[in-house]
Parts: C-alpha cells; structure tokens; sequence
C-alpha cells in the first residue's frame, strides 16, 4: 500500500533499479513457483507492455463456446436454448455444451444441424452485451467478430487468482485509492480507466494459476510480465471450431465414470418395459392425458421403441453424466413432443412399481412401469 508523504518520492524519482530473483518452475506438479523481489520498484503504467498483459489474462473469452456460435470473440450469455438435430437443449451451464457434442458425433452420416432460438444476448471480448434477435443479424455480428485465422487477443493459458487488491495514485490530485478486484470484469475495466496521470501499485503477494492448475505466487510486478510472457503460448486455447479435438479427458462421459446414479437409471430403464407416461407438463401444458396407452421400451443399444394401438414409432435414447446430473437424451421423429435433452431428476422404486422423473426447465416427464 502507498503512503501519502513518501508516494511523490517512490513514484517520481524511481529510486534504484529493481533487484528480483525469479524461480521458474512449470511443471506438471501442483507446485508454488516462488518470485522475490526488494522494494521501490516503479508503479504500474498504463501505456506499459505489462498493462497490455494484465488485458489481454483478463479479456472474456468467447472459445468454450465454439460449438454453437463458431467464433471465439463472442460468448452467449447463458442460458440458451437451442435446437441440435431435432433436439431441443436449455444450455445453463457450460458443461451442457459436451451434450451437444455428443449428439454431433452419435452418427458420422448425418448432417448435423444447430438452431438458436432468438433472442439472445451475446458478450464481447471486451464484456460489452448487445441482445441479438435473429439468426440474420448474428451472422452479421459473427462476420465482424470472427476467428477465421483462428486467433484472439485473450490469453487463456494463465489466469488470475482473486481477489486482487490495487492501489492508485494520481500525480495531478496526489490522491491514492485502494480498489479490490474480484474477477476478469472488474480487472479489464480498471486496466480501462486508468492513464498516464495514474500510477498503479499492487498488493503482492498474488496468485496466478496455469492451464494444468499450477498454482503461482507472484511478489513483484517484474516477476508478473515474466511469468504472463512466458505462460501465453503454452496450451492449445482452443480457439477454432474444431470441437472434436478436446485435450483433456472424457469430463465425466462414459461407462468408466458413471456414478451410482447413473447405473441405477441404465438398469432400470432397460430392465423395465412398457413403459407409460404418467406425468407430462410441456410449456405450461399436461399432455400425459394424450399418450394414454402409448408404451416404451428402451433397448441397451440406444434405440427406443413405442407402440400405441398397433402403430409402432421408432427413435433413440442416450444418457451422459455431467458433474452431478445425469443426462437423458430421447429423440423420437414422429413424437418431437419428447424430443428434448432432460435432466434426471428422481428415480422411484415402491416394490414392482417403478418410476422415472426426467426435468427441463419447467417441462417435465415421468415414465412409470411395473417389473421386479
């Protein structure tokens, strides 16, 4: 922190030239990496190649969400709903994206096709919302914003630890205020404010945190566009459209992460048949009065069959775990009513009677059945 009667004397003569040692140390061990430096090293400067890399850590970064809007300058705000192949998907988190990428990849012979539903709001780069109305005037927006050369300003592979505490002091007023920061919001708008009449101290120590989750410690402000400079090229960010190219794990997919939950919706579901829909609120409306006497049936192989007075109806089911909902993706082309991808929301056992509560939103459908 900067005291009044020694700031002019700190900041105007810039005493001495800073004396630091830097330990680097990137590795895949969740390790600190220690920086040490003495004192009376300048201020941050606003026209200063380190400001320009504080920006660029604390830019929005619009690549995670590649998948639906194609552009890495632009995140939609969520939540969203959107339409993949027939399937209607509220994405409230961004977990939910892998859904929709599951569905791209169940078939390699299919088109895949993705529909907003309008209006949306989109965030720039910059954190700047513009709502956007239709698909023609996003299409409009993306040609502006787009990552055709697959590159943006933001750095992704080095992010800030908050909060961070920031001091001011301005020459011409000889005020100082102290100002806590507490996300990438409020750094790109400090970073923003300030100008040349500014003179900007950190409160170090502060932490920074790798793409692989190492975490920093950071004591000076020479130790700070060291470890930014050396960190931003480091990992792929992913900023192309190219979804099927994930680097990390399956993030929860699969048999091999499947919870309990899970398992015990696959085995009753599969074991269980004919089942009805005892529950069905659909946009405010109860349909299960209009699928009296359908019956399904869930086969292990991912296919659902339905049958209602002798006609048949054939489609697919598909079940993902993501973080603690279990997913339940159901398409039926001639029933596009249940076309959805629901959240499974309770299981019911009472003896041979069996219950299953899928939830979307407000929507929500129960099967019931009766098996050992």
């Amino acid at each position: 922190m900067f005291k009044k009667h020694s700031i002019m004397k700190q900041f105007i003569k810039l005493i001495g030239p800073s004396i630091f040692i830097v330990l680097v140390f990137f590795s895949c061990r969740k390790e600190l990496t220690i920086y040490e430096t003495e004192p009376n090293e300048p201020g941050l400067e606003a026209s200063s190649i380190l400001a320009g890399l504080l920006k660029s850590v604390s830019l929005n970064d619009g690549s995670s969400d590649n998948i639906i809007d194609s552009t890495c300058r632009i995140k939609i705000q969520l939540p969203v709903t959107v339409i993949v192949n027939g399937i209607e998907i509220i994405v409230d988190s961004e977990e939910i994206l892998e859904v929709i990428e599951r569905i791209f990849e169940e078939f390699d012979d299919d088109k895949d096709v993705l529909q907003i539903i309008f209006p949306i709001t989109i965030v720039l780069s910059d954190f700047t919302e513009i709502i956007i109305d239709s698909q023609s005037e996003f299409d409009h927006i993306k040609k502006e914003f787009s990552c055709e050369d697959e590159f943006d300003d933001d750095i992704e592979c080095i992010d800030f630890v908050y909060p961070i505490t920031v001091s001011i002091f301005d020459v011409v007023t000889e005020q100082t205020d102290s100002i806590t920061i507490t996300n990438d919001y409020e750094m790109f708008n400090f970073l923003e404010d300030i100008d040349d009449d500014d003179l900007v101290g950190i409160d170090f120590p502060i932490s920074m945190v790798l793409f692989d989750g190492t975490e920093i410690s950071i004591t000076s402000l020479e130790a700070l566009e060291t470890t930014i400079d050396a960190a931003k090229d480091s990992c792929d960010e992913d900023d192309d459209n190219d979804f099927d190219d994930d680097d990390g794990d399956d993030d929860g997919y699969g048999d091999g992460d499947a919870d309990s939950s899970m398992i015990q919706f696959i085995e009753v579901l599969s074991s269980c048949s004919n089942w009805t829909v005892d529950k069905f609120e659909l946009n405010d409306d109860n349909l299960e009065d209009n699928y009296i006497g359908y019956t399904f049936n869930f086969s292990l192989d991912s296919t659902l069959f339905v049958q209602y007075n002798g006609d048949y109806f054939s489609g697919n089911w598909s079940s993902y775990k993501i973080g603690l909902p279990t997913i339940v993706v159901i398409k039926l082309p001639e029933l596009p009513e249940f076309n959805a991808s629901w959240k499974l929301h309770e299981i019911e056992q009472n003896g041979t009677e069996k219950k299953i509560d899928l939830r979307q939103g407000e929507n929500r459908l129960r099967f019931e059945s009766r098996c050992k």
